[in-house]
């Protein structure tokens, strides 16, 4: 998993650092006008850590998930 941040040039995103792979799947989050998003060191570690463990199948579906958060069995 990669982070990097860039900006539009002529419709095309530019990516800072090393380029991507031609053909990588990339997601794009893009901040309104004044409003930032940023993480901490240890939020974009966590960050990191969950999409690891769920790219790994480490994962539960909605229903359980809705179960544990309630309590329910």
């Amino acid at each position: 998993m990669k982070v990097t941040t860039g900006k539009v040039v002529s419709g095309k995103i530019v990516v800072d650092g090393n380029p991507f792979s031609e053909g990588s799947s990339v997601t794009v989050l893009a901040p309104e006008d004044g409003e930032v998003f940023e993480l901490s060191a240890d939020d974009e570690a966590a960050l990191l850590a969950a999409i690891e463990e769920a790219d790994r199948g480490d994962v539960i579906d909605g229903d359980q998930f809705l179960r544990d958060l309630g309590g329910r069995e």
